[in-house]
Protein backbone atom coordinates (compact mmCIF):
# COMPACT_ATOMS: atom_id res chain seq x y z
CA UNK A 1 0.00 0.00 0.00
CA UNK A 2 1.51 3.30 -1.31
CA UNK A 3 2.47 5.50 2.12
CA UNK A 4 0.13 8.73 1.98
CA UNK A 5 1.41 11.72 0.96
CA UNK A 6 2.18 13.76 3.31
CA UNK A 7 0.56 17.43 4.26
CA UNK A 8 2.57 20.57 3.39
CA UNK A 9 3.21 22.83 6.20
CA UNK A 10 2.12 26.16 5.69
CA UNK A 11 4.49 28.40 7.42
CA UNK A 12 3.30 30.86 10.00
CA UNK A 13 2.57 34.51 9.36
CA UNK A 14 4.62 36.97 10.87
CA UNK A 15 3.08 39.60 12.48
CA UNK A 16 3.90 42.73 10.76
CA UNK A 17 1.39 40.88 8.17
CA UNK A 18 -1.42 40.80 9.78
CA UNK A 19 -3.73 42.85 10.05
CA UNK A 20 -3.68 43.98 13.07
CA UNK A 21 -0.44 45.51 12.20
CA UNK A 22 -1.84 47.15 9.29
CA UNK A 23 -4.41 49.21 11.29
CA UNK A 24 -2.00 49.98 13.91
CA UNK A 25 0.58 51.59 11.86
CA UNK A 26 -2.48 53.76 10.00
CA UNK A 27 -3.70 54.63 13.38
CA UNK A 28 -0.39 55.42 14.58
CA UNK A 29 0.32 58.28 11.46
CA UNK A 30 -1.51 61.18 13.22
CA UNK A 31 -0.25 60.42 16.54
CA UNK A 32 3.21 60.56 15.65
CA UNK A 33 2.61 62.92 13.12
CA UNK A 34 1.43 65.14 15.95
CA UNK A 35 4.67 64.75 17.61
CA UNK A 36 7.32 65.07 14.58
CA UNK A 37 5.96 65.39 11.33
CA UNK A 38 8.53 63.67 9.94
CA UNK A 39 8.27 61.29 11.95
CA UNK A 40 4.66 60.62 10.68
CA UNK A 41 5.45 60.48 7.00
CA UNK A 42 8.13 57.83 7.57
CA UNK A 43 4.84 56.16 9.23
CA UNK A 44 2.57 56.23 6.38
CA UNK A 45 5.27 55.04 4.31
CA UNK A 46 5.58 51.87 6.48
CA UNK A 47 1.62 51.78 6.60
CA UNK A 48 1.36 51.70 2.71
CA UNK A 49 3.80 49.15 2.39
CA UNK A 50 2.13 47.14 4.92
CA UNK A 51 -1.20 47.90 2.86
CA UNK A 52 -0.20 47.11 -0.69
CA UNK A 53 2.84 44.67 -0.56
CA UNK A 54 1.13 41.11 0.06
CA UNK A 55 -1.96 42.27 1.57
CA UNK A 56 -5.19 39.83 1.15
CA UNK A 57 -7.49 42.81 1.26
CA UNK A 58 -9.82 44.24 -1.88
CA UNK A 59 -8.07 46.92 -4.15
CA UNK A 60 -11.10 49.00 -2.96
CA UNK A 61 -10.49 48.52 1.17
CA UNK A 62 -6.18 49.10 0.34
CA UNK A 63 -7.07 52.66 -1.72
CA UNK A 64 -9.84 53.41 1.17
CA UNK A 65 -7.23 53.09 3.87
CA UNK A 66 -4.68 54.51 1.79
CA UNK A 67 -6.12 57.85 1.55
CA UNK A 68 -7.45 57.38 4.85
CA UNK A 69 -3.87 57.53 6.67
CA UNK A 70 -2.95 60.36 4.16
CA UNK A 71 -5.70 62.08 5.07
CA UNK A 72 -4.91 61.66 8.60
CA UNK A 73 -1.34 62.77 8.61
CA UNK A 74 -2.39 65.99 6.54
CA UNK A 75 -4.73 67.25 9.37
CA UNK A 76 -1.90 67.13 11.54
CA UNK A 77 0.47 68.39 9.99
CA UNK A 78 1.03 72.11 9.65
CA UNK A 79 0.31 74.31 6.53
CA UNK A 80 3.50 75.37 5.16
CA UNK A 81 4.07 78.91 4.22
CA UNK A 82 3.49 80.25 0.87
CA UNK A 83 6.11 82.93 0.91
CA UNK A 84 9.82 82.76 2.58
CA UNK A 85 9.31 83.39 6.15
CA UNK A 86 10.90 86.59 7.93
CA UNK A 87 10.02 85.69 11.37
CA UNK A 88 13.07 87.70 12.69
CA UNK A 89 12.22 90.55 14.63
CA UNK A 90 14.74 92.80 12.03
CA UNK A 91 12.69 91.67 9.45
CA UNK A 92 9.45 93.11 11.27
CA UNK A 93 10.93 96.29 11.91
CA UNK A 94 12.26 97.15 8.35
CA UNK A 95 8.57 95.98 6.94
CA UNK A 96 7.09 98.54 9.51
CA UNK A 97 9.36 100.92 8.43
CA UNK A 98 8.92 100.44 4.81
CA UNK A 99 5.48 100.74 5.39
CA UNK A 100 5.44 104.23 7.36
CA UNK A 101 7.65 105.87 4.61
CA UNK A 102 5.57 104.92 2.20
CA UNK A 103 2.48 106.44 4.32
CA UNK A 104 4.57 109.38 5.09
CA UNK A 105 5.30 109.76 0.90
CA UNK A 106 1.64 109.65 0.28
CA UNK A 107 0.85 111.91 2.71
CA UNK A 108 3.01 114.55 0.91
CA UNK A 109 1.50 113.77 -2.40
CA UNK A 110 -2.56 114.04 -0.96
CA UNK A 111 -1.07 117.64 0.23
CA UNK A 112 -0.05 118.90 -3.35
CA UNK A 113 2.86 117.45 -3.93
CA UNK A 114 1.27 115.69 -6.76
CA UNK A 115 -2.79 117.07 -7.18
CA UNK A 116 -5.42 114.90 -7.47
CA UNK A 117 -3.72 111.71 -6.02
CA UNK A 118 -4.96 109.59 -3.11
CA UNK A 119 -2.69 107.88 -0.32
CA UNK A 120 -2.18 103.96 -0.82
CA UNK A 121 -3.12 102.08 2.83
CA UNK A 122 -0.17 101.14 4.62
CA UNK A 123 0.19 97.68 5.71
CA UNK A 124 -2.22 96.97 8.60
CA UNK A 125 -1.25 93.88 11.24
CA UNK A 126 -4.36 92.66 12.67
CA UNK A 127 -3.93 92.75 17.43
CA UNK A 128 -2.51 89.73 18.45
CA UNK A 129 -3.92 88.33 21.93
CA UNK A 130 -1.60 87.45 24.73
CA UNK A 131 -0.80 84.27 24.69
CA UNK A 132 1.93 84.30 27.31
CA UNK A 133 1.81 81.90 29.49
CA UNK A 134 -0.27 79.36 28.22
CA UNK A 135 1.03 76.23 26.58
CA UNK A 136 2.31 75.88 23.70
CA UNK A 137 -0.29 73.68 22.14
CA UNK A 138 -3.43 75.96 23.31
CA UNK A 139 -1.62 78.99 22.14
CA UNK A 140 -0.39 77.69 18.54
CA UNK A 141 -4.05 76.71 18.30
CA UNK A 142 -5.74 80.05 18.84
CA UNK A 143 -3.41 81.77 17.16
CA UNK A 144 -3.61 80.05 13.95
CA UNK A 145 -7.66 80.27 14.00
CA UNK A 146 -7.20 83.83 14.41
CA UNK A 147 -5.33 83.93 11.02
CA UNK A 148 -1.42 83.71 12.54
CA UNK A 149 1.04 81.73 10.93
CA UNK A 150 3.02 80.45 13.78
CA UNK A 151 6.30 79.70 14.78
CA UNK A 152 8.09 78.40 18.17
CA UNK A 153 11.87 78.70 19.09
CA UNK A 154 13.10 78.11 22.82
CA UNK A 155 13.61 81.06 24.83
CA UNK A 156 16.31 79.82 27.18
CA UNK A 157 20.17 80.23 25.93
CA UNK A 158 20.26 75.85 24.99
CA UNK A 159 18.28 77.21 21.70
CA UNK A 160 17.07 73.18 21.72
CA UNK A 161 14.60 71.67 19.15
CA UNK A 162 11.23 73.03 20.35
CA UNK A 163 9.49 69.23 20.00
CA UNK A 164 5.82 68.04 21.38
CA UNK A 165 3.99 71.32 21.79
CA UNK A 166 2.89 70.14 25.03
CA UNK A 167 5.59 69.89 26.73
CA UNK A 168 6.54 73.68 26.54
CA UNK A 169 4.93 76.92 27.95
CA UNK A 170 4.95 80.54 25.71
CA UNK A 171 6.79 83.34 27.77
CA UNK A 172 7.47 85.25 24.60
CA UNK A 173 5.82 86.61 21.63
CA UNK A 174 7.11 88.42 18.94
CA UNK A 175 4.19 89.49 15.88
CA UNK A 176 5.80 89.44 12.26
CA UNK A 177 4.41 89.01 8.58
CA UNK A 178 5.47 86.48 5.83
CA UNK A 179 4.31 87.96 2.57
CA UNK A 180 1.14 89.41 3.30
CA UNK A 181 0.36 86.55 6.29
CA UNK A 182 0.59 87.99 9.49
CA UNK A 183 2.63 85.88 11.61
CA UNK A 184 3.65 84.84 15.37
CA UNK A 185 6.98 83.50 17.24
CA UNK A 186 6.56 82.27 20.01
CA UNK A 187 9.29 82.04 22.87
CA UNK A 188 8.64 78.95 24.40
CA UNK A 189 10.44 77.04 27.86
CA UNK A 190 9.88 73.64 28.75
CA UNK A 191 6.74 73.00 30.87
CA UNK A 192 6.95 74.02 34.19
CA UNK A 193 9.93 76.32 34.33
CA UNK A 194 10.35 79.71 34.90
CA UNK A 195 10.12 82.23 32.08
CA UNK A 196 14.21 83.62 31.49
CA UNK A 197 14.15 87.38 31.79
CA UNK A 198 14.82 88.35 28.03
CA UNK A 199 14.53 86.34 25.34
CA UNK A 200 17.45 83.95 24.96
CA UNK A 201 18.32 84.27 28.42
CA UNK A 202 19.15 81.19 30.65
CA UNK A 203 16.45 79.99 32.87
CA UNK A 204 16.22 80.93 36.36
CA UNK A 205 16.17 77.95 37.66
CA UNK A 206 15.48 78.12 41.98
CA UNK A 207 18.46 77.30 44.05
CA UNK A 208 17.65 75.23 47.26
CA UNK A 209 17.90 76.95 50.53
CA UNK A 210 19.68 75.57 53.33
CA UNK A 211 17.33 73.14 55.56
CA UNK A 212 19.93 71.47 58.16
CA UNK A 213 17.93 71.06 61.63
CA UNK A 214 14.94 72.52 60.15
CA UNK A 215 11.81 69.47 60.79
CA UNK A 216 10.63 67.60 58.21
CA UNK A 217 7.39 69.13 58.24
CA UNK A 218 9.12 72.72 57.45
CA UNK A 219 11.78 71.42 55.08
CA UNK A 220 9.46 69.94 52.90
CA UNK A 221 7.21 72.60 52.75
CA UNK A 222 9.82 75.10 51.58
CA UNK A 223 10.86 72.69 48.63
CA UNK A 224 7.70 72.22 47.09
CA UNK A 225 7.24 76.26 47.19
CA UNK A 226 10.20 75.68 45.36
CA UNK A 227 8.16 74.04 42.23
CA UNK A 228 9.44 70.45 43.51
CA UNK A 229 5.72 67.82 43.65
CA UNK A 230 5.37 66.45 47.18
CA UNK A 231 5.94 62.98 45.29
CA UNK A 232 9.29 63.75 44.74
CA UNK A 233 10.25 64.72 47.83
CA UNK A 234 11.68 61.80 49.94
CA UNK A 235 12.41 61.29 53.68
CA UNK A 236 15.40 58.92 54.23
CA UNK A 237 17.16 57.84 58.12
CA UNK A 238 20.72 59.68 59.00
CA UNK A 239 21.69 56.86 60.53
CA UNK A 240 22.29 53.82 59.13
CA UNK A 241 20.60 51.74 62.06
CA UNK A 242 18.26 53.81 62.46
CA UNK A 243 14.73 53.64 61.56
CA UNK A 244 12.42 55.98 60.29
CA UNK A 245 8.75 55.89 62.16
CA UNK A 246 5.58 55.46 60.22
CA UNK A 247 4.87 58.47 57.92
CA UNK A 248 3.27 61.49 60.03
CA UNK A 249 5.10 60.17 62.98
CA UNK A 250 8.89 61.89 62.25
CA UNK A 251 7.12 65.29 61.01
CA UNK A 252 9.34 66.84 64.24
CA UNK A 253 12.37 65.31 62.79
CA UNK A 254 15.34 67.46 61.98
CA UNK A 255 17.45 67.80 58.89
CA UNK A 256 20.95 66.41 58.79
CA UNK A 257 21.09 66.83 54.85
CA UNK A 258 19.63 66.89 52.43
CA UNK A 259 20.34 66.21 48.31
CA UNK A 260 20.51 68.72 46.26
CA UNK A 261 22.93 70.60 48.48
CA UNK A 262 22.06 74.08 49.50
CA UNK A 263 23.13 76.50 46.22
CA UNK A 264 22.09 74.09 43.53
CA UNK A 265 19.56 74.39 41.21
CA UNK A 266 16.12 72.93 41.54
CA UNK A 267 15.29 72.03 38.04
CA UNK A 268 11.63 70.87 36.90
CA UNK A 269 12.58 67.11 37.11
CA UNK A 270 14.67 66.82 40.35
CA UNK A 271 14.00 64.57 43.01
CA UNK A 272 14.93 66.12 46.64
CA UNK A 273 15.94 63.68 49.42
CA UNK A 274 15.82 64.41 52.98
CA UNK A 275 18.06 62.65 55.68
CA UNK A 276 16.30 63.07 59.09
CA UNK A 277 17.21 61.85 62.76
CA UNK A 278 15.43 62.14 65.79
CA UNK A 279 15.86 65.76 67.73
CA UNK A 280 17.50 63.46 70.77
CA UNK A 281 20.54 61.98 68.47
CA UNK A 282 21.21 64.71 66.99
CA UNK A 283 23.18 64.26 63.33
CA UNK A 284 26.34 62.75 62.26
CA UNK A 285 29.89 64.31 61.90
CA UNK A 286 30.21 65.39 58.93
CA UNK A 287 33.22 63.75 58.36
CA UNK A 288 31.21 60.18 59.51
CA UNK A 289 29.09 60.69 56.10
CA UNK A 290 25.11 60.65 56.26
CA UNK A 291 22.77 57.37 55.89
CA UNK A 292 25.25 55.01 54.18
CA UNK A 293 28.06 54.90 56.90
CA UNK A 294 27.04 56.64 60.34
CA UNK A 295 25.73 54.33 63.42
CA UNK A 296 24.11 54.98 66.47
CA UNK A 297 25.52 54.11 69.41
CA UNK A 298 24.78 50.10 69.74
CA UNK A 299 26.44 49.12 72.99
CA UNK A 300 25.56 44.89 72.58
CA UNK A 301 26.03 44.81 68.69
CA UNK A 302 22.68 43.74 67.17
CA UNK A 303 22.29 47.14 64.87
CA UNK A 304 19.61 48.13 66.90
CA UNK A 305 20.08 51.73 68.20
CA UNK A 306 19.92 51.72 72.18
CA UNK A 307 17.77 54.46 72.21
CA UNK A 308 15.66 51.64 70.31
CA UNK A 309 16.87 48.74 72.23
CA UNK A 310 15.09 47.96 75.32
CA UNK A 311 17.60 46.15 76.38
CA UNK A 312 21.17 47.62 75.30
CA UNK A 313 22.78 45.47 76.77
CA UNK A 314 21.62 41.60 75.31
CA UNK A 315 22.55 41.03 71.94
CA UNK A 316 20.01 38.62 72.21
CA UNK A 317 16.81 40.85 72.79
CA UNK A 318 16.22 43.87 70.39
CA UNK A 319 13.40 46.08 68.95
CA UNK A 320 11.36 43.77 66.93
CA UNK A 321 11.72 41.16 69.82
CA UNK A 322 11.61 42.02 73.38
CA UNK A 323 11.22 38.38 74.34
CA UNK A 324 14.38 36.94 73.18
CA UNK A 325 15.25 36.05 69.27
CA UNK A 326 13.84 32.88 68.26
CA UNK A 327 16.36 29.85 67.82
CA UNK A 328 15.61 26.96 65.49
CA UNK A 329 14.31 23.67 67.79
CA UNK A 330 12.53 26.02 70.40
CA UNK A 331 8.99 26.62 70.11
CA UNK A 332 7.62 30.02 70.37
CA UNK A 333 11.05 31.64 71.06
CA UNK A 334 13.23 31.98 74.17
CA UNK A 335 12.16 34.02 76.86
CA UNK A 336 14.75 36.44 77.28
CA UNK A 337 18.42 36.07 78.48
CA UNK A 338 18.26 33.07 80.00
CA UNK A 339 15.41 31.51 77.76
CA UNK A 340 17.88 31.96 75.22
CA UNK A 341 20.79 30.37 76.94
CA UNK A 342 18.18 27.82 78.10
CA UNK A 343 17.89 26.78 74.67
CA UNK A 344 20.91 26.91 73.89
CA UNK A 345 22.05 24.17 76.47
CA UNK A 346 18.86 22.15 75.68
CA UNK A 347 18.33 19.38 72.51
CA UNK A 348 17.31 22.37 70.22
CA UNK A 349 19.98 23.33 67.12
CA UNK A 350 20.81 27.11 67.50
CA UNK A 351 21.60 29.03 64.25
CA UNK A 352 23.06 31.65 66.42
CA UNK A 353 25.69 29.61 68.18
CA UNK A 354 28.99 30.31 68.32
CA UNK A 355 28.26 33.39 66.34
CA UNK A 356 28.62 37.87 66.59
CA UNK A 357 25.18 38.42 65.02
CA UNK A 358 23.24 36.68 68.45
Amino acid sequence: MPAPCPTPTVPPRRWWWTNRARLGCVAAVPLLGLVEPRLGGVVLIVALVLLWWGSPWPKAGRIAASVAAMGLLGAVVPDPPKETARDTVADAKAADAKAADTKAADTKRSRGAVPGATATPAATRPPAADYRGQSLDVAYGRARKAGFLVTSHDASEKDKFVRGRSLWTVCFQEPGRTGTRPALDFGVVPKGAPCPKEDGRPIPWPTMPELVWKTWRTARAEVVALGVPTYRVEARKAYRNDTLPEEGEYDDWRVCAHDPAEGEKVTGDIRATLYLSSRDNGCPEPDRGTGTTADLPDRDGDRDPDYRDPFPDDRDRDTRFPNGIPRLGDSGGAGGSSGSSGGSHGGGWSVCRHTRWC
